[in-house]
């Protein structure tokens, strides 16, 4: 039985996806990797045997350890990987037991770990917003002409359409994509510290071992030691949190848009799917409300990654310790939402008629309106004359008109649907160069 209703085997398809799971499932046997890889290039300059490294890369399998003793020497310990090291020195021969975890630190195994783990969930994550961003733009091109009404504070305003309001969730999209290929750069590195950061153990060799030791597992070396600059951490969270938030702001407007009395989008459901056991008419919008509960908990954990940056001398343990989790809570609430959002535009049902229909029982013409009053009656007499004839007379062109402000033939003009296309010229050209900038590259 889980001990966290997000990893049970009735919910966690919500909080996780199996790409996800295997970076974090696979912990043990990636702190054995990363032992192994250190011996590795230790070994490479003479400071231990290479027997000694082959024979810890060849025990150093999690399936081979005890992990029962691991745990018991942990706690007896008291030392976050004293039982580990422990654990891997039963199985092997008694020469190479001196070498395991030769001269590194706590730091330098679970930050080493972090490094790996920032590089892979943020290639996750860009990936599926790669997808998300190709479908949003393949939807902002078919729907770049489509009328609706624009709403803010909630209610409807004047005319935009469907597919500029897409194009501004893929520029949205877009940028966090960029920004995980320019922070990968920076959060996918090793550490190799020592005890105070200085590599004193290995004096003279440090700064050509960690060189060595990132490379065999793929990462970029520090060039400084990071055990209390932790803004690489933090970086990452914030990064992945905003992401979410993007993610959900689309969610979020899919989820009023769904509500029958607008009914211009609906989510594509299966047919098994149930909204309601008690209310069978209802269609629930799933996946866009949870987009809102990820977004949330990946914010709140990127927060604790914040706070971690505020760390004391060359190493701080209530740093790093709470990072230990709250940085998979971030990547997983992020890299989840980034799988169902890619799901949620693919399959997205847009009704244009109904978005038409609620645009013109909106008022929608009074922004147009307002600008031609304006070239004659100057800008705020016109906003001062339209308040008070719509307080007077719903229908806007029956109330100007009645005060011989604008021609009734102009006014008709100006509140027809085919000025729409005029009206709307702008927003299709950004429409259009959004479309043309196309998806940034997924970081690699």
């Amino acid at each position: 039985m889980a001990t966290r209703l997000t990893e049970s085997a009735e919910y966690a398809h919500l909080w996780t996806t199996p790409q996800l799971r295997a970076v974090f499932d696979g912990r043990l046997q990636t702190w054995l990797d990363i032992l192994a890889a250190l011996a590795a290039a230790q070994a490479e300059l003479g400071l231990i045997p290479e027997k000694a490294a082959g024979q810890i890369a060849e025990h150093a399998r999690a399936e081979r350890l005890d992990l029962e003793f691991v745990a018991a020497e942990t706690r007896r310990t008291s030392h976050s990987t004293l039982g580990l090291i422990r654990g891997l020195q039963r199985l092997l021969p008694e020469p190479a037991r001196e070498y395991v975890y030769y001269g590194a630190t706590v730091q330098d195994l679970t930050d080493t770990w972090f490094g790996l783990v920032m590089r892979d969930t943020g290639r996750l994550v860009a990936d599926d917003l790669v997808r998300t961003h190709g479908s949003l733009l393949r939807l902002a091109a078919r729907h770049r002409d489509t009328v609706m009404a624009g709403r803010t504070h909630g209610q409807p305003g004047a005319p935009i359409t469907f597919g500029f309001k897409v194009a501004t969730w893929a520029d949205e999209v877009g940028r966090h994509i960029v920004r995980l290929g320019e922070g990968g750069r920076r959060w996918s590195v090793g550490q190799l510290a020592g005890a105070v950061g200085a590599l004193g153990f290995f004096e003279p060799h440090g700064l050509q071992l960690r060189k060595l030791f990132c490379a065999r597992l793929g990462l970029h070396d520090p060039l400084m030691s990071w055990t209390s600059a932790r803004d690489r951490v933090a970086e990452f969270g914030t990064t992945l949190s905003m992401a979410a938030a993007t993610l959900a702001r689309i969610g979020n407007e899919v989820y009023e848009l769904q509500r029958p009395e607008i009914a211009e989008l609906r989510e594509r459901t299966a047919q098994a799917t149930v909204g309601s056991i008690t209310m069978p008419h209802k269609r629930n919008p799933e996946i866009s409300e949870h987009l809102d509960t990820l977004a949330r908990l990946a914010r709140a954990a990127s927060g604790v990654l914040v706070e971690g940056m505020v760390s004391g001398h060359e190493r701080d343990g209530r740093a790093w310790k709470a990072e230990w989790a709250a940085l998979p809570d971030v990547a997983l609430a992020a890299g989840t939402a980034a799988a169902l959002a890619a799901d949620l535009v693919d399959g997205l049902v847009v009704d244009t008629g109904r978005m038409a229909e609620n645009l013109h029982r909106s008022g929608w013409a009074s922004e147009r309106v307002l600008a031609e009053l304006s070239r004659h009656l100057g800008k705020h007499r016109a906003q001062d004359l339209l308040h008070e004839a719509l307080r007077a007379d719903a229908d806007l062109v029956t109330a100007l008109a009645s005060r011989g402000v604008a021609d009734p033939a102009d006014l008709a003009r100006w509140t027809a649907h085919p000025e729409l296309a005029t009206a709307l010229a702008t927003a299709a050209a950004m429409v259009d160069a959004v479309v043309a900038r196309g998806t940034p590259e997924a970081p690699r």
